[in-house]
């Protein structure tokens, strides 16, 4: 007889997923609630230690329940069991910040763990009565508040029985749902025809799939690296090397290539349920995302609900579309984006953000709580940008003047908070009158410890408040201090504390993550594999150094099956964007440059600048030249674009048009990666300049921090970030084998050993020019293609 398959759940998932009831409410504190968790393992085992001999702590249980064709296994940690002569008590251990005063009975769900762990615990030591007691301990005072109640084991038993029947029926479709996919896995097979180096990336990625490893992946654009990782990740879930795959892209047009994937693989019949999470903000139902009941009809009672919509959608379709998600979350009156959240669980692949993954304040709880191994296959698409955006996740700050106002705004109604706030207060202000520019600082511990104080202060004024527009202001500044202590709490050698005094005159207290590797891994732990991917993973070795903190990971470069002779890349020698070199004469130079560049051919192009106030002054030499024309048009990037404006100026490159279009835009912004104009939408490129970063504190503190690692820290503050910024905006030109097109570097600097040796081998073809052989160039290459054509 074949065994059951084993289903397992912990008791935490369990009764937080099946006992939920009411209305989704972010006013109450259920949000400081989690953040006293992260903070509650210190105190746990603090209050552990001083329970006494009769206490055994951090106590393993689990319990085996027999179903319809398979086994669902419950398992977790009992935070401690008393053992007495005459009683057992199971004691659920659960740090708040809230005033202990304000809790007057335990929580359904806290109580709930406590019974489970009492039903196991009576069960395996056969008891007929047992305790189960709830320990509050408040953070800072660490004064607890004890409930306790008595159970008989017959009683736990019938509880926690319907308990797991009620989850039974969801186990039950993950085993037949899972049956069916995997089946449905065997009969796929790669979609298209192998490109050149295709087969290689495919097999290279199921490899390390294989070997439960990392994989760095530099592939120039066209090579298809989007099906080259979706399909060997399909057939790697297919024969258990994975539970789930995670597709993380930081834009949204990535987002949509990796859904044209799956859908592709699904017309092999393939059953694999794939879900996009939108940001919350897109998919509301309301005019404003504010959750909850006085404000948003979905939010009141959504617990009541959401679980009826998200069985019948899961059973009854394969279709995680946005526009199916909100159909289901109207019908069933709940929160579009919680219920996408609650379907995700249930899902093969989630298309999402960076930062639903790694973001300490906003990754899924569901799948990335403490300890957890999923499974999961991380696929990691434009991975240039995780450095940045791993930085950002893992820093926080502080602003003196923000602990000032939060003062003023307190100190009538709640004097005692005000006081520890103008404690803080004067702590930032001894630090800034030792301050000229920035500061680096060995720690901050005892304003850490203040800030503690600040938090507790804040919940207990968060339970009184009743000014909506009080509490919002309260609520932003509570949030950041509480980041600000979750940053501290991890603070090792990969960061560098500092203060700064702002050109605005504002005084900032920074823990900046340098190498966010480390934090990164926390993640990346909890699934089998990643895979790292990007046109621009050069030099591979800066990129393995501040994302991976393995030795021992893959990296392979995919061959390009672009034509050569479809480029021409040209180097302009005679300009600069050095700061010495600027004027009305460089200025002008440049002009008369992307003037050759435009006047070539016929068509659409692309002119990235190092700022907009560069941009800006070459767009006007630019108008000098092209006055009274009318063959050529323009169009200017502005530096607070909304979506729709965005929108529009990509739209004018789609457009028929019988003249050229030159559009003005700067690198390392919105147009310089993540859009796709292909064939003759974009047949040309102007670059100028290399793209370096500005100086400022944040980027000398960087490249101090390497150099002091003997680990040349000017290309990793500067020459490396700003060597990207170069790369993506080339890579608008070529996006398919068929596309034609220009690119064209302008700054003598490109000439410096340090650039060319990040340049990627498909430039191998590059050739110098001066403004006056240019044309050459360009006139010879275009009348190449014309003869082809």
């Amino acid at each position: 007889m074949d065994e059951k398959e084993l289903i397992k759940i912990s008791v935490r998932s369990l009764v937080e997923f099946i006992l939920r009831e009411g209305d989704l409410d972010n006013r109450r504190s259920g949000g400081m609630d989690k953040d006293a968790m992260q903070q509650g393992s210190r105190i746990h085992r603090k209050i552990q230690r001083r329970m006494g001999s009769n206490y055994r702590a951090e106590v393993p249980l689990k319990i085996q329940m027999p179903c319809e064709n398979f086994v669902l296994q419950v398992e977790g940690r009992a935070d401690g069991i008393i053992e007495e002569e005459t009683e057992i008590t199971i004691d659920e251990i659960k740090g708040v910040l809230r005033e202990l005063i304000h809790i007057e009975e335990p929580s359904n769900i806290h109580l709930a763990q406590a019974k489970c762990y009492a039903y196991i615990y009576g069960k395996q030591e056969k008891l007929k009565n047992i305790n189960v007691q709830m320990t509050y301990c408040h953070l800072e005072t660490e004064e607890l508040k004890q409930f306790k109640q008595s159970f008989s084991f017959e009683e736990l038993e019938i509880w926690f029985m319907d308990l797991v029947g009620k989850y039974e029926k969801w186990a039950k479709f993950q085993i037949e749902w899972k049956a069916k996919r995997n089946a449905s896995i065997k009969g796929v097979e790669f979609p298209f025809e192998y490109r050149e180096g295709q087969k290689n990336l495919v097999t290279s990625v199921y490899r390390t799939i294989l070997r439960q490893k990392k994989l760095f992946i530099q592939a120039p654009t066209g090579v298809g690296k989007t099906m080259a990782t979706v399909f060997p990740a399909v057939k790697a879930i297919g024969e258990g090397l994975g539970e789930r795959i995670f597709y993380l892209t930081a834009k949204t047009i990535t987002r949509t290539v990796a859904e044209q994937a799956f859908q592709t693989l699904k017309k092999q019949d393939l059953s694999f349920k794939v879900i996009t999470l939108t940001a919350k903000e897109k998919i509301c139902f309301c005019e404003e995302a504010i959750c909850n009941p006085d404000n948003c009809p979905y939010a009141k009672g959504h617990f009541d609900r959401v679980n009826d919509a998200v069985f019948d959608m899961i059973v009854n379709s394969d279709d995680m579309s946005r526009e199916s998600l909100e159909r289901q979350a109207e019908k069933y009156q709940v929160c579009p984006f919680e219920m996408a959240l609650d379907v995700s669980v249930w899902a093969d692949a989630v298309i999402c953000d960076y930062n639903y993954v790694f973001d300490p304040t906003a990754h899924l709880k569901r799948f990335f709580s403490e300890g957890n191994k999923g499974g999961y296959l991380f696929l990691i698409d434009e991975a240039h940008n995780l450095v940045e955006r791993g930085r950002e996740m893992y820093s926080a700050a502080l602003y003196k003047e923000d602990i000032l106002e939060m003062k003023r705004l307190v100190k009538t109604e709640d004097p005692g908070l005000a006081r520890r706030l103008d404690e803080c207060n004067k702590q930032l202000l001894a630090l800034k009158r030792e301050c000229e520019n920035y500061q680096i600082l060995d720690g901050v511990s005892h304003i850490a410890v203040k800030l503690m104080n600040v938090m507790s202060g804040l919940e207990e004024y968060l339970e009184e408040i009743q000014s909506e527009e009080k509490r919002e202001q309260v609520l932003d500044f509570y949030f950041q201090v509480r980041d600000f202590l979750n940053i501290h709490d991890i603070l090792d050698e990969n960061y560098v504390i500092y203060t700064e005094l702002e050109r605005d005159g504002r005084f900032k207290l920074k823990l900046l993550c340098v190498n966010p590797a480390v934090n990164l891994q926390n993640y990346l732990d909890q699934g089998n594999s990643t895979v790292f991917f990007s046109a621009t993973l050069l030099p591979i070795h800066y990129y393995k150094k501040l994302l991976s903190v393995e030795k021992d990971d893959y990296a392979i470069y995919a061959e390009s099956s672009f034509p050569k002779e479809n480029r021409l890349l040209l180097l302009g020698t005679d300009v600069s964007t050095k700061y010495t070199m600027r004027g009305a004469g460089m200025y002008e130079k440049f002009a008369k440059y992307i003037l050759q560049v435009v006047e070539a051919k016929k068509g659409n192009y692309m002119i990235f600048f190092p700022s907009y106030r560069f941009m800006e002054e070459v767009y006007e030499y630019f108008q000098v030249e092209i006055h009274g024309r009318e063959d050529i048009e323009c169009i200017i990037q502005s530096q607070f674009m909304g979506e729709e404006a965005r929108e529009i100026f990509l739209e004018t490159f789609e457009e028929e048009r019988d003249n050229t279009l030159a559009g003005f835009c700067v690198m390392g912004g919105i147009f310089s990666e993540g859009i796709d104009l292909t064939a003759d939408r974009l047949i040309g490129a102007v670059i100028i300049g290399t793209g370096l970063p500005q100086v400022c504190n944040d980027r000398e503190i960087l490249k101090r921090y390497f150099d002091d690692r003997e680990m040349r820290g000017f290309d990793y503050a500067y020459l490396y970030p700003g060597m990207n910024k170069v790369l993506q905006s080339a890579g608008r030109v070529i996006r398919t084998e068929e596309d034609q097109g220009v690119i064209v570097l302008l700054d003598e600097r490109f000439m410096g050993r340090q650039y060319r040796e990040i340049f990627p081998r498909e430039w191998e073809r590059l050739q110098t020019c001066r403004l006056e052989n240019m044309k050459g160039h360009l006139d010879s290459f275009w009348a190449d293609k014309e003869r082809e054509n």
